[in-house]
């Protein structure tokens, strides 16, 4: 129960937070009680400027009167309509909304509610359209190491981050993992895409080698891998990813639960890359981290390959409670309206600029070894403490929440992917703030 007077409540044992220190945070609480556009305010009134889009995902700011106003209309409207063998208008208009705005070739859309299920999703889709097509030895699964692919199992065995990984025991069998594309020693300072290391996708003809291409059923990977530290693709690595899975049969999975939306400029990382893969996952900017939903894009290909048989039998036997759920199609229709309405990817494409440059003024300063960034995201890399990883990163974190702006850390990296409403005077307090924060650092 909440206490009026301070709006701390007066218990914090019972929620077993998330990806959290819990012990640490519950000696001393950050707690936000309100938001709106490019601020929180914390439960001591304070305002707090977002400099990470919440987690990835409010790309439109906060408390944008177009989804408040859907939401409640839904809620009153119809609040829940089952998605097996039944329907409502809304998931219809989503999915095309969705078609209309995705890269070309890009069709259908099956809904989940994260990204953890949206991999899930394209993964046993991949399995399942091998063997639909007469492929059925084509089980083998190719990540990343450093990937970032949500915490179910299916995304933690294809995913490359170690402590994702290391307390759950076997994972999915026959998983193999390319190798990350993260150079600091070549690539340090990058603006956009970095020269070097396009060729570590030619490990993919290693394991083909290994394995045999008839055993390979997809490679999934992030275009710009935001979990693991923001970091950008190669010049050319993509694209020759691209041509050795169309080469060898294999399916190719952009996992754009991050750059979805507008993140890099464009509707999609596939679009702003002009790559086109077999399948896309989504989620976090979708409903602009409103209420919970997440989505696969395929192609035609894929979705026609299961369209067989009698018609009254279901075509493939995977899907959610709350696939489609009508709330969340509603906040995603008006999502999707107001990036429509005030241009925001190309508002972001417009801000990527002064963005870079503010980002690269931090060159120079006390432990920074690495900048990087594309479109509205960045990193800020910086050495680790000897002995005590994660905890420079860390306590940057903590004194930028205390001078009043929200930053992301994953290791000892700062992450940084503001709302797509973000002004130049937003960027400078971010930017000057961090600088403030990385000068007194230890």
């Amino acid at each position: 129960m909440a206490n009026d007077h301070t709006n701390i409540p007066n218990d914090l044992s019972a929620f077993w937070m998330p990806f959290t220190a819990n012990r640490q945070y519950k000696k001393a609480p950050r707690l936000f009680t309100a938001a709106k556009d490019m601020h929180y305010t914390t439960a001591d009134g304070r305002q707090v400027l977002d400099g990470t889009a919440g987690l990835w995902c409010c790309n439109a700011g906060h408390a944008r009167p177009k989804i408040t106003e859907a939401v409640q209309k839904q809620v009153a409207e119809l609040d829940y309509a089952p998605a097996f063998q039944m329907g409502h208008p809304k998931a219809f208009e989503l999915a095309s909304t969705i078609r209309d705005i995705a890269p070309k070739g890009m069709e259908h859309v099956f809904f989940t509610n994260s990204g953890s299920e949206s991999v899930e999703t394209a993964l046993k889709i991949a399995l399942a359209y091998q063997r639909a097509i007469g492929q059925g030895t084509r089980t083998r699964l190719v990540g990343r190491e450093k990937g970032y692919h949500g915490v179910n199992f299916g995304g933690i065995s294809v995913g490359g981050l170690v402590n994702n990984r290391r307390m759950f025991g076997q994972h999915l069998n026959g998983t193999l993992h390319l190798p990350h594309t993260h150079l600091i020693d070549k690539n340090a300072y990058t603006k956009g895409q970095p020269e070097h290391g396009w060729e570590l996708a030619d490990d993919l003809e290693r394991m083909v080698a290994l394995h045999g291409e008839e055993t390979i059923a997809a490679v999934i990977v992030e275009p710009m891998a935001g979990s693991a530290g923001v970091i950008m693709p190669p010049k050319g690595y993509l694209e020759r990813l691209r041509e050795l899975t169309k080469k060898y049969g294999i399916l190719l999975i952009f996992d754009e639960v991050i750059t979805g939306f507008g993140r890099l400029g464009s509707s999609f990382a596939a679009e702003h890359f002009d790559v086109q893969p077999d399948l896309i996952t989504t989620a976090k900017g979708l409903t602009n981290g409103v209420i919970p939903m997440g989505a696969v894009l395929a192609t035609s290909e894929i979705h026609d390959a299961f369209m067989t048989g009698p018609e009254h039998m279901i075509e493939l036997f995977h899907g959610y409670t709350y696939s489609g759920n009508p709330v969340a199609c509603a906040a995603g229709l008006a999502t999707l309206e107001t990036y429509r309405e005030e241009d925001l990817f190309n508002r972001a494409d417009s801000m990527a600029e002064y963005w870079q440059e503010a980002l690269h003024s931090l060159k120079g300063l006390p432990h920074v070894i690495d900048i990087r960034n594309m479109g509205l995201i960045g990193a800020v890399e910086l050495e680790p403490i000897a002995g005590e990883p994660t905890k420079r990163a860390f306590n940057a974190f903590l004194e930028a929440y205390d001078k009043g702006v929200l930053i992301r850390t994953t290791g000892d990296i700062i992450a940084m992917s503001p709302p797509l409403i973000i002004e130049k005077e937003h960027i400078d307090q971010l930017i000057g703030t961090l600088a403030d924060v990385l000068k007194s650092l230890d």
